[in-house]
């Protein structure tokens, strides 16, 4: 699975705007409802009970808030890179300013892992995470996250 498979540029948010985790997952609700059709309350209550059994923020000022929603047909991702980082309670308790949504449908097991775990290596990669920080391109980002 690439990223190109979960995501197009149109799912790069630039300058989101959050005061909280909690805001900030329901703006990532809000911008995956329009990407998927699905509704935005669905969103949020899956992802927000998804971080209630622990935090996805995994260090770095990067978070990867995923769920399993029913009515989806396929995988979807969505980057934001957020105006100000927010409190996120990582495990390096660093707040966060760079995330990573992801959606899967709710049988799609080994996609959901497969897809996890690659994006988990790239908000890893400290080199990868300063180059999407200093580019403020949606296209640029796409690329980056696609190599």
């Amino acid at each position: 699975m690439k990223i190109s498979d979960i995501m197009t540029e149109k799912n790069v948010v630039l300058g989101l705007k959050a005061n909280s985790k909690r805001q900030l997952l329901q703006e990532l609700a809000s911008k995956a409802a329009e990407l998927t059709g699905i509704n935005e309350r669905t969103i949020f209550d899956i992802v927000l009970e998804r971080e209630n059994l622990g935090s996805t923020g995994f260090g770095g000022g990067t978070a990867l808030p995923h769920g399993r929603i029913p009515e989806l047909d396929k995988v979807y991702g969505l980057f934001a890179k957020l105006n100000a980082p927010v409190d996120f309670e990582a495990v390096d308790n660093k707040p966060v300013d760079l995330v990573f949504l992801l959606l899967s449908p709710e049988g799609s097991g080994a996609d959901h892992l497969t897809a996890l775990a690659q994006i988990s290596r790239i908000l890893k990669d400290e080199n990868t995470c300063e180059k999407l920080r200093h580019i403020n391109n949606s296209e640029e980002i796409y690329a980056i996250l696609n190599n």
